[in-house]
């Protein structure tokens, strides 16, 4: 699957490709969020994009970040995370990533919104779902304040 924008290509990894992910990550916390993604993409082979990690990349084949759904869920809910590398953030990659691949989502049969957690502390991502049209849901999850994005 690939998203592309104006300056971006969005697109899931294979297998393979987020094999390497887990083997090159130094972070426990990311490792272990890399191979529950792995997990739940061998688990449901059909929903693999919403599982897998999507690649984020200029379209002259630098690597700015990568962003995730956690699932799709019964409800037609599902949760999106990104994060963008130091060196390319503040350029608006991030919310260029964001809103096109939300609004992939939002087009996909089954889904009726999209959600987003933060950690409390951090407003450049907050302020990213703002400009893609997410407003506060009101709750606070694991990782902080929850937004939500319907169609």
């Amino acid at each position: 699957m690939t998203i592309e924008t104006p300056r971006l290509m969005i697109y899931t990894t294979s297998r393979e490709e987020m094999l390497k992910i887990i083997e090159s990550q130094t972070d426990d916390t990311l490792k272990r969020a890399y191979r529950e993604m792995l997990q739940g993409c061998l688990d449901h082979p059909e929903q693999w994009e919403w599982y897998a990690v999507w690649i984020i990349e200029r379209k002259d084949g630098t690597h700015v970040g990568d962003l995730s759904f956690k699932g799709l869920n019964n409800d037609g809910s599902v949760e999106i995370g990104y994060g963008i590398e130091e060196a390319h953030q503040g350029q608006g990659y991030a919310t260029e990533a964001v809103n096109a691949a939300v609004m992939w989502a939002l087009r996909q049969p089954d889904v009726t919104r999209v959600e987003a957690e933060t950690e409390p502390d951090n407003h450049a991502s907050q302020h990213v779902l703002e400009k893609c049209r997410f407003v506060p849901a009101g709750v606070v999850g694991e990782e902080g304040p929850r937004f939500v994005r319907y169609h």
